[in-house]
Order: C-alpha cells, then sequence, then structure tokens
C-alpha cells in the first residue's frame, strides 16, 4: 500500500472523501466543528469532535454541513433519524457509546425500525460513530463497549474497525449502506498507524478476514481484541501452535460462514471480547458454532471476555479487566493440550 496512517486520520479521511462525493452527506455532534461560537470568533476548527475524527471539515464543507450540535445526544440522533428518513446521508459522533440509554429510543425505535414498518419504502442512511472500549483510564461511565446491545436490534448493522485500513473501508461502506450502521471506533486505538490506500474503497458488509492462517486453533477477535489476537498467536507460534485468526469486523450481520469454516479446518475456538460476558458477542459466536459445528470440535468453546463487572478507574485494576495476549495464549494452551479425542 506504501502509505501509513494513525486511525484517527483514516476515519477523517473517509469522511472527507464520502463529502466529496456526495453533497447529501452532513456530519453532525458535539464540538465537530470547534464549538459553538468558534467560527463567530474567527478561532477556527479546534476540536474536530473529542477525539479529533472530524477535525478540519467545517473548513472544506461549511457550517451547514458540519453542525456543532447542543449537548443532547436525544435530540440530535433524533434530528439525525428525522434527516436520514427525507434524503440526507448524517453522520452523527455519537461521542461515547456508553450514551447509548439517551438514545435508545431514537435508535431502537425509530432508526433501525422505520424501514421495516414502512414495508421497505422508506430508507434510513444513517451512521452513527461512536466510541467504544477501555484501557485509557476513562472510568465506568466512559469505557464501556455495549456493541452486543446495537446488535441485538433488527434493522441495526454494527461495524468494529480494528485498525487503520478497516477503519477507513468500513466508514465509507456505513455512510453508502441505505440503513442505519453503528461504527464502534475503539479509543485505545486511535493512535494506531498502519497501512491505508489512498482514494476511495470500501469493505464489505458482514465479512469478516482471516488476519492469520493456521490449522491447530481458532482465535476469533473483534475491534481491537483482533490485535491482542494477533500477538496472543505470536506467542503460540514459539509453542509450536499454528493458531487461525478471524477478525470479525461485525458484529451484526456476523458472518458466519467465515466461522465455520475456520473452525471446521481447526476444530478448536477461542473467542476474545473485551466486553461484558452475559449475553455477549463472544457467547453468540459461541452458540452458532455450538449449533452448526459441534461435531467438528475437538475441545469446547471458550471465551476470553471482561468480566461481569464495570470498567475500573484503577489503573492496575483496568489491566487486569482486559484481556491482554497472555491470558488469550493460556487460554488457547488449555484448549489444545486439552484437546478431545475424535
Amino acid at each position: 500500500m506504501g502509505r501509513e496512517i494513525t486511525y484517527t486520520d483514516a476515519v477523517c479521511e473517509a469522511l472527507r472523501e464520502a463529502m466529496r462525493r456526495d453533497p447529501a452527506v452532513i456530519v453532525m455532534g458535539e464540538d465537530v466543528a470547534g464549538g459553538a461560537g468558534r467560527e463567530e470568533q474567527g478561532l477556527g476548527d479546534a476540536w474536530g469532535g473529542p477525539m479529533g475524527l472530524t477535525k478540519g471539515l467545517i473548513g472544506e464543507f461549511g457550517k451547514e454541513r458540519v453542525r456543532d450540535t447542543p449537548i443532547s445526544e436525544s435530540a440530535f440522533i433524533g434530528a439525525a433519524v428525522g434527516a436520514a428518513a427525507t434524503g440526507l446521508r448524517p453522520v452523527v459522533d455519537l461521542m461515547f457509546s456508553d450514551f447509548l440509554g439517551v438514545t435508545l429510543d431514537q435508535i431502537m425505535n425509530q432508526a433501525a425500525k422505520l424501514r421495516y414498518m414502512f414495508g421497505g419504502k422508506a430508507r434510513v442512511p444513517l451512521t452513527v460513530m461512536t466510541m467504544v472500549g477501555a484501557g485509557i483510564g476513562a472510568a465506568a461511565q466512559h469505557s464501556q463497549s455495549p456493541y452486543a446491545i446495537f446488535a441485538h436490534l433488527p434493522g441495526l448493522k454494527v461495524a468494529l474497525p480494528s485498525d487503520p485500513y478497516t477503519a477507513k473501508g468500513l466508514m465509507t461502506a456505513a455512510i453508502e449502506d441505505d440503513n442505519p450502521v453503528i461504527v464502534c471506533n475503539h479509543k485505545a486505538i486511535l493512535g494506531l498507524a498502519g497501512d491505508v490506500p489512498e482514494g476511495y474503497y470500501t469493505l464489505p458488509v458482514g465479512r469478516a478476514r482471516r488476519l492469520r492462517p493456521g490449522k491447530d486453533l481458532t482465535l476469533v477477535g473483534l475491534s481491537r481484541m483482533s490485535q491482542v489476537c494477533m500477538e496472543a498467536a505470536d506467542r503460540l507460534s514459539r509453542d509450536g501452535i499454528d493458531t487461525e485468526v478471524i477478525d470479525l469486523l461485525w458484529a451484526s450481520p456476523i458472518d458466519e460462514e467465515a466461522l465455520l469454516d475456520s473452525v471446521r479446518r481447526t476444530h478448536r475456538l477461542v473467542v476474545v471480547d473485551e466486553a461484558n460476558p452475559v449475553a455477549g458477542m463472544a457467547s453468540e459466536i459461541a452458540a452458532r458454532v455450538a449449533e452448526h459445528a459441534f461435531d467438528d470440535l475437538d475441545a469446547p468453546v471458550r471465551r476470553v471476555t471482561a468480566p461481569h463487572t464495570p470498567v475500573p478507574f484503577s489503573p492496575a485494576l483496568e489491566r487486569l479487566y482486559v484481556p491482554d495476549a497472555e491470558r488469550v495464549a493460556r487460554v488457547a494452551r488449555e484448549v489444545v493440550e486439552g484437546q478431545l479425542v475424535r
């Protein structure tokens, strides 16, 4: 590819290219244009949102297409649903996914249901980009990963980028989709640099990717945990364990074909998810494999997740809370060494 940029720059580039291609694409959210009144004061673009994902856009596209909103998530998500239903393609910065609670009616009962309730005649091309994940000391109310809640709602698509390349490709795909898409960006990898092609490209909706081939064990990662799975696979290779790594990329729709194909070749599965374990994505993946590929398994499916507690603020406890490569490798060794006889 020949060019490295950060995850943050990849998202911003996807937005810029989408806005150049289609004048119906607008951006809304708190501080996405630098904060209320800055333009009138001649102060320009200050922040580009809390994480800098929209920095520089107001200078190119102006305040009609890059709109700072009041601090009312329910209001601006509701406004975006209406805008999407009436011809625009809004991209809304929800800032932190933890704020899902105050937007749930707009997302669950409006955005996710309108197309179905109008017999397919309505379109809701809404993209909600939001932050997930622990690891930066943001405490319990700003560190959650509730993408399983989004995935539970029929009518929503849920993307989980894991690096700069997928961040740009999935964001572009989300903006082009005629259905509401939640793009969950992990705040702990925003500074991660990687190869990203210049120009326009998309990644297919609902398709996972194989990051590493292997024959002894499948590791499935979601979001940042795909990076952790790759680290664990390197450790396992030193023990002679040939590990396949699947980067799920979408919590909804799930690429069931890719999961089953991998498990039928490796016969073992460990699912790695930073989110809480109860009714989470790791449980959903394990259930699908148990239902459709049980006879192909040489060992029980294992899950590596956060504990079922809020995210701690203490740095020491937070490090224990988030799955790391050593913990994943330890569980993987147990699965391989404790194999069932076929």
